[in-house]
């Protein structure tokens, strides 16, 4: 049976511990899985970087619409939204969806993603209808092992995409997050290329200074350069600094030894090679003027803007508009409630951007530029 109501008669408001029980009750009755527990419901209100909006009509809770954001960027993503079936016509998602574009917006959101089964005709022509448009399909996405179709819509404005169609690759490891993103540049400019964990370690095995803080060791921009350039892409190297990369984090001596062993190595390699190398400063203007030219740029970023973990980190960036730069991150962290969808293309404005950029003290600055061309 469908109640009939008025948008006057809908009361949203964010989510308190009071309305655990009832959202528990909800979302057991509108879904057979992939359930969001009592408990997770409990810590998005409690301690989530997120936004739980909830409906009620005459003070029964009715529907709620769960927005996830991704730290350091432009990016939320709508992780669930539910409405009792007894009120499906009544407008509450459409009121639910338009209230968390506008509280997302005013916290410097500019671009809301989602995952939606294809056979879920309503929810596409809702999200159509709001402007959401399709950009890519997800298999095996749900616990039935149903594919999701991915929507996206742009609550700013439509920025230039300068490489809509770059693949995205999620490292295997913990240390292998330059690789990861070679291998995404890589198939761009080659897509038959097959990306697979052997050629990630290849990459690894090429690119490492064997050690870093402990265990197995990260990759340096010289290293990462070389394997760039050895499998036929244009290379340009920039760095701020000449200091070896990650040996202050160090503290065997002999470990030391090794990363300058290995970094000595690398810098002969390069200046025997084609690679170009430019010592400067790493920022979104540098960036843009090579992406302009149809290239992408492995970039070192700390990774503490984005999860708080004090880190070196790579990325890919696949795009800078006038206002953001768009990067592919290698990491998806599935325990973070992240997908693929919050990992790619990941919108960040210029300035914090800006901030990420490098690491340790002093900050230590590079990007390894790549392209099927000549560039400028």
């Amino acid at each position: 049976m469908q109640t009939t109501t008025t948008d006057a008669d809908i009361d949203i408001r964010e989510a308190t511990l009071d309305d655990v029980d009832a959202l528990n009750k909800l979302e057991n009755a509108c879904f057979d899985s992939d359930r969001i527990s009592r408990r997770s419901f409990r810590w998005m209100i409690e301690k989530g970087h997120s936004l739980l909006l909830v409906a009620f009509i005459d003070q029964q809770l009715v529907g709620y619409v769960l927005l996830l954001y991704s730290q350091g960027t432009s990016l939320g993503r709508v992780y669930s939204l539910a409405v009792d079936a007894r009120f499906r016509k009544a407008g509450i998602a459409a009121r639910l969806m338009q209230e968390a574009e506008t509280r997302a917006l005013e916290e410097g959101r500019s671009f809301l993603r989602l995952e939606v089964r294809p056979d879920n005709h309503g929810a596409i022509r809702l999200y159509e209808k709001l402007d959401y448009q399709p950009f890519d399909i997800v298999t095996d996405f749900y616990e039935d092992h149903a594919d999701a179709l991915r929507m996206m819509k742009v609550l700013h404005h439509q920025p230039e995409i300068t490489h809509p169609e770059v693949a995205h690759y999620s490292q295997t490891t913990d240390f292998t997050c330059g690789p990861a993103c070679l291998m995404m540049a890589m198939k761009t400019y080659d897509a038959p290329l097959a990306l697979d964990r052997r050629l990630e370690f290849q990459l690894w095995r090429e690119a490492t200074t064997i050690f870093m803080t402990s265990g197995h060791g990260g990759c340096s921009p010289q290293g990462l350069a070389l394997a760039a350039y050895r499998r036929g892409l244009n290379t340009t190297l920039v760095i701020n600094s000449d200091l070896i990369p990650f040996v202050g984090g160090v503290r065997s001596e002999d470990k030391k030894a090794v990363i300058e062993c290995v970094h000595q190595d690398f810098v002969e390699q390069i200046s025997s090679s084609e690679i170009k190398q430019q010592h400067n400063t790493v920022d979104t203007a540098l960036l843009k003027h090579y992406l302009d030219q149809g290239a992408l740029a492995l970039v070192l970023i700390s990774s503490y803007r984005l999860n708080q973990s004090k880190s070196p980190h790579w990325v890919l960036v696949v795009s800078v508009s006038d206002t953001f730069v768009y990067f592919h991150d290698p990491d998806v962290d599935l325990d973070d409630n992240k997908s693929l969808t919050d990992s790619g293309y990941i919108p960040v404005t210029h300035k914090e951007f800006n901030r990420m950029l490098g690491y340790g003290k002093p900050r230590y600055q590079a990007a390894v530029i790549v392209s099927d061309r000549v560039l400028k």
